[in-house]
């Protein structure tokens, strides 16, 4: 493959097509014969003809590609092909195929190749980027016009050095108005290429030169949203210790939000905005960090489940109303009818408490403990345990339990959470069965089938339970 091959193929694949001559059908379209009217190029060949055929009815138009039959080359077959390419860094550009090239190497998964060719476009763009913001700072509070009421004459397929050169020569003819439009038309691709190449830096590890980049979008476009974000994001990760760094963070995710109020990122731009500014009133990142670390201890300090802590001993959760600590048969009744409610403070601990592997363990040993109170008939305090554990691990182990303990301490709310024991997860009832009969009570745990059976035959039938009763 030539170079102005791969470049072009790199052009086509990395960006639209711009440049097909008028009325050409667009590239990927069904390949129909166009109507009548349309009419091809002189020298075109005709829709479906072969390779052959085409040659026999005229030559190409000059600089048409050879037409092999073959399908274009892929991105990676292309990319392969272009690193094969002995010095094609260094050769000489236009903005549009080194554009095109920093784009391809960027969307395919390699930022740090792409930067060099976004460099040679940007290149193409300084002199445009010098002519506005000098034109720009002659307009003073004057707004920019955009380029159609500026007469710039640009299209979608002008060149952006064909652009530069009639800024150019609007600001020699003294139009400092219709420069300013023109030149701000020209640069627009030239901002595109470089805030992805502050992506492609932030990809890379180089967070400086991403910042510096964004920086440099921002000079001629305040508002665009990939710089807003993208800079306030870098300094909110990297800056945390300066103030000064935080606040221009905060401002920057506020104007993004001013700015851009339907972008799918306001949601992550709004929460950022919050934790910015909380780490600007507590002194700096590692400040706001140690605070909200101390208040997730005080929240896992009202969570303490283990025998004794406030939650077991004395907590809303303890079990303090119920009937005292005599033993009573699976199906006995009696006792207190007030269940234990859980305060607000409690509810936004449990909701906002970090689930490390340390509590994980500690739910699965209350649990346990909760069943071997079970299996000795001591209702009460089983209650106080599974009580405990619902809001954290409401699982159909932990619905069961509590669901078995309400059965034997008769309270009003048993059937209704039996039910939904049941009928959410009747295996796990049915397994609890088998953990009081491995903790010695037998008793408990036919009493425990008979009702589950009863409750869901279809379960029932299935899961032999019949058998296990004749045990």
């Amino acid at each position: 493959m030539t170079l102005s091959l791969a470049l072009t193929a790199a052009a086509l694949l990395a960006a639209e097509p711009t440049n097909l001559p008028a009325g050409h059908p667009p590239l990927g379209s069904d390949p129909q014969r166009p109507a009548a009217s349309q009419g091809l190029p002189e020298g075109h060949p005709t829709f479906g003809s072969s390779p052959s055929g085409a040659a026999a009815t005229g030559a190409m138009p000059e600089g048409h590609p050879p037409m092999t039959g073959r399908a274009p080359p892929s991105a990676a077959e292309l990319l392969q092909q272009l690193d094969s390419m002995q010095g094609l860094r260094e050769r000489e550009k236009t903005f549009e195929i080194a554009s095109s090239l920093g784009k391809l190497y960027y969307t395919n998964g390699r930022a740090a190749d792409s930067i060099p060719y976004f460099l040679q476009a940007e290149e193409k763009g300084k002199a445009v980027r010098e002519l506005f913001l000098v034109q720009r700072k002659k307009l003073g509070q004057a707004a920019v016009r955009s380029p159609t009421e500026a007469k710039c004459g640009f299209s979608s397929a002008t060149p952006v050095e064909e652009m530069v050169a009639v800024a150019a020569e609007r600001a020699k003819k003294g139009d400092t108005a219709g420069a300013a439009a023109c030149a701000r038309a020209a640069l627009e691709p030239v901002l595109d290429v470089e805030s992805m190449r502050a992506n492609a830096h932030f990809l890379s590890g180089d967070a400086a030169g991403a910042l510096k980049t964004y920086e440099r979008v921002l000079e001629v476009e305040p508002t665009s949203a990939d710089a807003l974000f993208g800079r306030s994001a870098l300094l909110y990760e990297t800056k945390g210790e300066s103030l000064d760094s935080l606040r221009t963070a905060y401002a920057g995710f506020e104007a993004f939000l001013a700015a851009h109020p339907d972008s799918p990122r306001v949601a992550l731009a709004r929460k950022l905005a919050r934790m910015t500014d909380e780490a600007v009133k507590a002194g700096g990142m590692a400040k706001w960090q140690a605070t909200r670390a101390e208040d997730r201890r005080i929240r896992a300090s009202k969570l303490d489940l283990t025998p004794g802590g406030p939650m077991m001993a004395q907590g809303p959760m303890a079990g303090g109303g119920l009937r005292g600590g005599g033993a009573a048969g699976p199906m006995a009744g009696g006792g207190d009818t007030a269940a234990p409610t859980i305060s607000q403070e409690t509810v936004q601990a449990m909701q906002n408490v970090e689930r490390t592997p340390e509590l994980e363990a500690q739910l699965t040993q209350t649990v346990e403990q909760g069943e071997e109170l079970l299996a000795k008939g001591r209702y009460d305090e089983a209650l106080a345990a599974y009580r405990q554990v619902m809001p954290l691990r409401p699982d159909g182990r932990v619905k069961a339990g509590l669901a078995w303990t309400l059965v034997g301490l008769g309270k009003p709310t048993a059937d209704r959470v039996w039910g939904v024991a049941v009928g959410s997860d009747p295996a796990a009832v049915d397994q609890l069965g088998e953990t009081l009969k491995a903790k010695g009570d037998m008793k408990g745990a036919k009493a425990l089938w008979t009702k589950l059976a009863a409750s869901a035959p279809d379960y029932a039938s299935q899961a032999s339970l019949r058998a296990k009763l004749s045990q």
